[in-house]
């Protein structure tokens, strides 16, 4: 099956996945998760989701049940303990929102914003030398790129690299940044009137958060957002992130 998780990927997802000891036994939790990443991959709705995975209801009700009970999370956290904490870069990006995630209720948590693209979201990623994601989070399309960074650094270790662009260029951040015994290598804006210690040798290696930014796109459920709940589209994400880890662990096995 397409998109399908290799035996590789399973053994090292597996262990992680909630235990059911008690009542009926659950649905073949690597049947039900081939479909979620099928739907990730393909943007699909999930009523077209082929029979081979089951019932979509079953596959849907998963998603959202473990989204809510931060099994996702538990899963990116664990994966990514293999990453360089020497090494992390911070960006956004932003997400076409599409006309069916666009109708939410009110009193809903959306993140959607408006901006010169229209209906949008943005993407905030730290992730670390290799391009692979550390902490995701999400912001409406108009907010400025470095709403987010001090709760995505909140755990940036001592000696750290830290890699940004202009855009996280502020005296709030440099200093949250050394407060935690880190270096902040940011291109100082042009209207910044103190010199600050900058190195392009090392700003080069930036580029691997753009990777991993279309590394993810590839996923067309992350690529164009479809979903109305900031919450389903930001599992969705992460989705997409722990598939990222799961082909380094491949790769090594």
């Amino acid at each position: 099956m397409r998109y399908a998780l290799s035996d590789s990927e399973w053994r090292a997802i597996q262990p992680i996945l909630p235990a059911k000891s008690r009542g009926v036994p659950r649905v073949d939790d690597r049947r039900v998760l081939n479909g979620i990443f099928w739907v990730l991959r393909s943007g699909a709705p999930w009523r077209d989701l082929p029979g081979c995975y089951g019932p979509y209801t079953t596959c849907y009700n998963r998603f959202n049940r473990w989204g809510k009970a931060g099994i996702w999370d538990d899963i990116l956290n664990a994966v990514a303990d293999a990453g360089d904490a020497d090494v992390q870069m911070l960006d956004t990006t932003i997400v076409r929102v599409h006309q069916h995630g666009a109708c939410a209720k009110r009193t809903a948590t959306t993140n959607v914003g408006r901006s010169r693209g229209g209906l949008t979201t943005n993407i905030h990623a730290l992730v670390d030398s290799k391009g692979l994601p550390i902490r995701l989070a999400l912001s409406a399309g108009q907010d400025h790129d470095s709403r987010l960074a001090t709760d995505l650094l909140d755990r940036l270790g001592s000696d750290c690299l830290f890699l940004a662009d202009r855009a996280y260029d502020s005296d709030a951040i440099r200093e949250f940044v050394r407060m935690r015994d880190a270096w902040a290598n940011i291109p100082p804006k042009r209207n910044r009137k103190q010199p600050i210690c900058f190195s392009p040798r090392l700003y080069r290696d930036r580029n691997q958060v753009e990777r991993f930014f279309n590394r993810i796109k590839h996923c067309r459920r992350v690529a164009t957002r479809y979903d109305k709940l900031a919450a389903n589209f930001l599992a969705f994400v992460k989705l997409a992130a722990i598939r990222l880890w799961l082909g380094v662990y491949e790769s090594t096995s």
